[in-house]
């Protein structure tokens, strides 16, 4: 009699062992990220797929060229593709790594930048579905400037001009031999921002809002840098 009992329950486990694997299954792939492989060389940027859906995306991007690269996702601004989405630096000749955007509807561009220069070349993807809410618009920027500190000057920001409320992301390239930083202030003289000290042959980076119209200033805050030059001014208008 325990036998006889044992194997009807035996055979309904059996039987229900399809349907969790099922069960399983679904959990694992679910709703989640669209996944979109890409790769850069030195001359081009395949992106595996250009029509996505709307929410979480993420990028796998190997780098096939000579050159360090980095990638870019760029949403459109003011009918140019300039506000930043996401990015990733410093990939290296023959390496992998990722990059996680939250994308709403509407039109983008990838940029791979081989020697992390110029404006990339670029691949135009599709995103269906509802535009990007509030969440993923704190997450992006206007537009990037870079800065490049030595002994002792910062040079990149003698043009730049902004608008009020842009966000802009500063990027600091330390190509001298001792630490370096970037200290922003704003027309009242109080700091809005700062990229901090950067080690030599390295980068650092910050995200600032120039909320108000005016004269900013800035200046490497490290020791007597700023007294040896490292200073300057630009306008927000």
């Amino acid at each position: 009699m325990r036998t006889s009992r044992t194997l009807p329950a035996l055979g309904a486990a059996l039987l229900a062992l399809p349907l969790l694997a099922a069960c399983g299954s679904k959990d694992s792939t679910g709703s989640g990220s669209d996944k979109v492989a890409i790769t850069a060389t030195d001359t081009a940027c395949e992106v595996a797929k250009t029509e996505l859906k709307a929410g979480e995306t993420s990028f796998t991007i190997t780098n096939k060229g000579d050159r360090a690269t980095e990638v870019y996702v760029y949403g459109e601004h003011d009918g140019a593709y300039t506000r930043i989405v996401t990015e990733v630096e410093n990939i290296g000749p023959g390496t992998t790594r990722r990059m996680e955007a939250k994308l709403g509807g509407g039109t983008y561009e990838i940029a791979c930048k081989p020697g992390q220069a110029g404006d990339g070349i670029r691949q135009r993807i599709t995103v269906e579905g509802a535009e990007a809410g509030e969440d993923a618009a704190q997450e992006s920027y206007d537009r990037e400037v870079e800065v490049k500190a030595g002994e002792y000057a910062l040079e990149g920001l003698g043009d730049f001009t902004a608008k009020a409320g842009e966000k802009v992301e500063f990027k600091l390239e330390n190509g001298g031999t001792t630490e370096h930083e970037l200290e922003i202030f704003g027309p009242d003289g109080k700091e809005v921002g700062e990229v901090g000290p950067v080690e030599p042959g390295a980068t650092g980076e910050a995200v600032i809002t120039l909320a108000e119209p005016g004269t900013y200033t800035y200046e490497c805050g490290i020791g007597t840098h700023a007294d040896k030059g490292m200073k300057g001014s630009f306008t927000v208008g």
